[in-house]
C-alpha cells in the first residue's frame, strides 16, 4: 500500500508539472534574457555596427603615419587643336598642332609628426610625341628625396595623435555601455511580462478560490446561515476575476511579443519567466565603483579628450595666425633625350630650395580675436568638465546608495507578500468557519494580491538598479571583475 501511495503521488506531481509546464514551453531566467539580447537584438547589431565604423576609422587615421606610395601621371595626354604662336615680328599666327604628351610619376611619402613635415621621394618619366614633325622626346627624374617642412604652422598630427588614441578608447567603451543599457532595456521587457504573468496566476487563483468560496456561501445560505448580499457579493467578485484573466491574458500576449521583438527571439515556443531573486551577499562599495567608474567609463576618457581638443583649438588658432610659412628642399638627379636609355646616362643634378610664406599686416584684430575666442572657450570646456566630473560623482554615490536602499527594500516587500499570503489563508478559513464577514474577506483578497505585485516591482526596481550601476561603473559586481566584449 505504501509503494502504490507514492506511485499515485509521484503520477500527480507529473501530471501537476506537465499542467503547469507544457511541452512546448521554454522557461528563462533574467540573465538569459539579457544575453539573449545582448547577442542577437536590432540594439545589440546597431552598437555593433557603430564599433565597427570607428574600428575602421581608427585604422584610418593609424594610415596617415604610414607611408604612402602613389603612382599618377597622364596616359595619355593626345592634343589636337590650334595654339597660339608669336611670330619673329610680333604677329600673332594659329598655327596646327598635334601631340602626345603622357608622364608617369611614383612617389613615396612619410609624414613626420614630431614637425609635422614631410619626407618624400619621388621617380618622374616623360614623353613627348610631336605628330606632325615626328619628334620623340623623353624627359626623366631617375630620382630625387625632398623634405618639406611648415615653420610656425599648426602642427595637426602632433594634436591627433594625442586626441585620437583617447576617441578610440572612447568609442570602445561606448559600446560595452551600449550592452549594458540593452541590459536594462532588457530588464524592463523581462519585468512588464512577469507582471503579467503573475497577474494571470493572480487572477486564476482568485478564481478557483472565488468559485470554491461561492459553493460553500450557498451551502451556508441553504442552511440560513448568512444572507443573500454575501451571495450577491461573491458573485460579483467571481465576475471581477473572470474579466481580471481576461485582462491579464491580453496584457501577457502583448508583453511577451514585445519581449520577443527586443531581443531577437524566433522560436515558436511558448515562454515563461522565471522570477528572479536578490543577488546574495552582494555589497557595493561607493569608493569601488567610483574607482571603475572614472577607469572604465567612456565619459572619464572623454574628459580627457575635451580638455586635449580645447587645447589643440587654441594651438591652432595661434598657429594659424601668424607668420605661416613653407620650406621645401629637393635633391636629385634629372635628364633628357630621344630615347629611355640616353635618360640613365649620367644624368645631371637637380637642386631645388623654396620657402614660401604670408605675414598678414594688416588684419583689423582678427588674428587676435581668433585666438581669445579659442582661450575663452578652453576655459568653458574647463569649467563644463568640472561640473560634469561632479555630476559623474554624485550620480555613482546615488546609484549605490540607491542599491542598498531597494535590496532592503526587496527584503521588506518579500516579508509582506508572505505576510499577506498567510493572512489570506487565515481569513479564508475563518469565512468558512462563520468567523469573518465577506468585506474582510475581501480586503484580504486585495492586500494579497498587491502585496504579491509590490514584490515583483520591487524586483524590477532592484534588478534595473543594478544593471544602471554595471552601466555606469562597466564592472560586474557579481563576479568581481571588469566588464569585457
Amino acid at each position: 500500500m505504501k509503494h502504490i501511495l507514492y506511485i499515485i503521488i509521484f503520477l500527480a506531481g507529473l501530471l501537476n508539472s506537465r499542467r503547469l509546464y507544457p511541452q512546448g514551453t521554454v522557461r528563462l531566467r533574467l540573465p538569459e534574457v539579457v544575453e539573449m539580447a545582448k547577442d542577437q537584438s536590432i540594439s545589440a547589431r546597431q552598437a555593433s555596427t557603430t564599433k565597427e565604423t570607428k574600428y575602421w576609422e581608427w585604422l584610418t587615421f593609424l594610415s596617415n603615419y604610414k607611408p604612402q606610395l602613389i603612382l599618377n601621371g597622364n596616359l595619355p595626354a593626345f592634343t589636337s587643336s590650334f595654339t597660339q604662336v608669336v611670330q619673329p615680328d610680333g604677329t600673332v599666327q594659329f598655327q596646327p598642332v598635334r601631340y602626345n604628351n603622357s608622364s608617369l610619376t611614383l612617389s613615396l611619402s612619410q609624414s613626420v609628426m614630431q614637425t609635422g613635415g614631410q619626407i618624400y621621394a619621388t621617380t618622374q618619366l616623360q614623353r613627348f610625341d610631336d605628330f606632325d614633325r615626328k619628334n620623340t622626346l623623353y624627359n626623366s627624374t631617375p630620382i630625387a628625396i625632398g623634405y618639406q617642412q611648415p615653420l610656425f604652422k599648426f602642427n595637426a598630427l602632433k594634436w591627433d595623435r594625442k586626441i585620437e588614441p583617447l576617441k578610440y578608447d572612447e568609442s570602445r567603451q561606448t559600446f560595452l555601455e551600449s550592452r549594458e543599457q540593452i541590459a536594462q532595456k532588457s530588464n524592463e521587457f523581462f519585468f512588464a511580462m512577469l507582471l503579467a504573468q503573475v497577474n494571470l496566476q493572480i487572477a486564476e487563483t482568485n478564481l478557483n478560490n472565488t468559485e470554491t468560496i461561492l459553493k460553500i456561501a450557498e451551502e451556508k445560505f441553504s442552511l440560513g446561515k448568512n444572507t443573500r448580499n454575501e451571495i450577491l457579493q461573491l458573485q460579483l467578485e467571481l465576475l471581477k476575476s473572470q474579466k481580471s484573466i481576461m485582462k491579464a491574458k491580453r496584457d501577457l500576449e502583448i508583453s511577451t511579443l514585445n519581449l520577443k521583438a527586443y531581443i531577437g527571439w524566433k522560436n515558436a515556443d511558448k515562454i515563461e519567466l522565471i522570477v528572479p531573486e536578490r543577488i546574495s551577499k552582494l555589497t557595493v562599495l561607493p569608493k569601488k565603483a567610483l574607482e571603475e567608474a572614472l577607469e572604465n567609463r567612456s565619459d572619464a576618457i572623454a574628459f580627457r579628450r575635451q580638455l586635449l581638443e580645447a587645447e589643440r583649438a587654441v594651438a591652432k588658432a595661434i598657429g594659424d595666425n601668424g607668420l605661416n610659412a613653407t620650406l621645401t628642399a629637393t635633391l636629385g638627379f634629372s635628364n633628357r633625350g630621344a630615347t629611355i636609355p640616353e635618360l640613365y646616362n649620367q644624368p645631371k643634378s637637380q637642386e631645388t630650395v623654396q620657402l614660401e610664406f604670408d605675414i598678414p599686416i594688416i588684419d583689423w584684430g582678427r588674428s587676435k580675436s581668433r585666438t581669445k575666442t579659442a582661450e575663452v572657450q578652453k576655459k568653458l570646456t574647463e569649467y563644463s568638465v568640472e561640473q560634469a566630473r561632479q555630476n559623474f560623482n554624485q550620480e555613482i554615490y546615488t546609484q549605490v546608495t540607491l542599491f542598498e536602499m531597494l535590496g532592503e527594500q526587496l527584503n521588506l516587500t518579500a516579508q509582506a507578500d508572505s505576510i499577506a499570503s498567510e493572512k489570506y489563508q487565515i481569513a479564508r478559513e475563518r469565512y468558512v468557519l462563520g468567523n469573518l464577514s465577506i468585506t474582510d474577506l475581501s480586503i484580504s483578497f486585495q492586500e494579497k494580491d498587491q502585496a504579491k505585485r509590490d514584490n515583483i516591482n520591487a524586483l524590477q526596481d532592484y534588478w534595473g538598479t543594478y544593471y544602471k550601476l554595471r552601466t555606469l561603473t562597466l564592472y560586474d559586481f557579481e563576479n568581481q571583475r571588469k566588464i569585457e566584449p
